[in-house]
């Protein structure tokens, strides 16, 4: 760390360490702000998230802003790391003032910034990351939110699709080695335990691992008939050349690290590689997703739905920022403890699902907005992402 950097980071720390009182630190700005990988190999995820926050606060300022004030949305690269997620927390909460936080792509930022968030007593609406216990974490009274998947029920979701393809009942299990692929592992085997099926082979990974021949040779001789996947595009790619190597086909589902940009990696080995989603801009759109698609093709340039990586991100996040927005006109002001408190209770037809409401303080796992109900299946199909019911695999299955 940099002597500036450092300095810096007391400034932004100053606060909590001399115990100023939350009631002065919440003096907030019209401001969203957002944590996100920008640059690296997911970049992709940072401008998913920028692309739906952006357009939904220029539908909100169209029509007056919230409470007589135009929104407006800060960004910072955190690269996938953890501490610069953390820094980034304090600068948009201490610096810009911004009334709440969007949670990014990376699992593992998003549990280191459990601690800042909480000390400072700023809303955070993830709507990516999924690990169970970013938004779970024991904190009372609890400032995270998700509009996103959620892992426990992400893992519940996969093993129900697997189940339904399986012809052995015998599963394996591939996941990185990061707080968001070893936090899944609990989920995935107590998924497995109640579908009744058998979970033969757990094998792990680290991000940039070039040969995952071994863990492939083993989940093949242990007779696994379905693989699923807690995997980056990037890592998801080797798995399936050392499966190809080796000489095994399973039925692969996975979360949706490889939703990215897997098919460009992969190229064919990419075909039918099932992925969950929140939502997706390919296939048939219903009005409210055509209306957004037209707005992402005029102010971004892009020419085909398939240009849109992590479309899931870009639908979360829009989504997420006019929730927020109703909170903060429940709470009547730009207030962090009133609009935390205001986001219970808010309803809203979304893009996503119909949040009815959004969060519920009656339930702890209702810090998460969208409900397995939503989730959707999508495949890999000569390079695109589809909706697997629009697809031959869908009538596979």
């Amino acid at each position: 760390m940099t002597a500036q950097r450092y300095l810096c980071s007391l400034v932004l720390a100053a606060p909590i360490a001399l115990g100023v009182p939350t009631s002065v630190l919440a003096q907030q700005e019209s401001c969203i702000g957002n944590s996100a990988a920008i640059t690296g190999p997911a970049a992709f995820g940072g401008q998913a998230i920028k692309m739906g926050a952006e357009i939904a606060i220029e539908e909100i300022n169209a029509k007056g802003g919230v409470l007589g004030k135009p929104l407006r949305f800060v960004q910072y690269d955190d690269a996938g790391a953890p501490p610069r997620g953390v820094d980034n927390t304090r600068r948009i909460a201490l610096a810009d003032k911004c009334v709440v936080i969007l949670g990014g792509y990376h699992s593992t930022v998003s549990v280191a910034q459990v601690e800042p968030v909480h000390a400072l007593g700023i809303p955070f609406v993830g709507v990516l990351a999924a690990n169970t216990q970013a938004i779970e974490n024991g904190r009372s009274p609890n400032y995270m939110f998700r509009v996103s998947a959620k892992d426990k029920w992400v893992a519940r979701f996969l093993v129900e699709q697997a189940a339904k393809v399986s012809k052995t009942g015998k599963i394996a299990f591939f996941y990185e080695n990061t707080g968001w692929g070893n936090g899944a592992l609990p989920d995935v085997k107590d998924a497995v335990a109640k579908a009744g099926k058998q979970l033969v082979a757990t094998e792990t990974f680290n991000w940039n691992d070039q040969d995952m021949t071994p863990q492939a040779i083993r989940a093949r001789d242990a007779g696994a008939d379905v693989a699923l996947f807690w995997a980056l595009d990037r890592e998801g790619n080797q798995i399936l050349r050392s499966m190809d190597k080796v000489g095994y086909k399973p039925t692969i589902i996975g979360a949706w690290g490889i939703a990215g940009n897997l098919g460009e990696l992969a190229g064919p080995l990419a075909n039918g590689v099932e992925v969950v989603q929140t939502y997706s801009f390919m296939g048939d759109l219903d009005p409210k997703g055509q209306a957004l698609w037209h707005k992402i093709q005029a102010k971004y340039g892009l020419k085909d739905p398939a240009q849109i990586k992590m479309g899931s991100g870009v639908a979360n996040a829009y989504d997420a920022v006019f929730i927020v927005a109703k909170a903060i006109e429940k709470a009547g002001a730009y207030d962090w403890k009133k609009v935390r408190e205001g986001l219970y209770g808010v309803s809203l037809d979304g893009l996503v699902a119909k949040y009815a409401p959004a969060f519920d303080a009656s339930d702890p796992e209702r810090q998460d907005a969208i409900l397995p109900r939503d989730y959707k299946l999508t495949v890999w199909s000569d390079g695109k992402l589809l909706p697997i019911a629009q697809t031959p695999y869908g009538k596979a299955n």
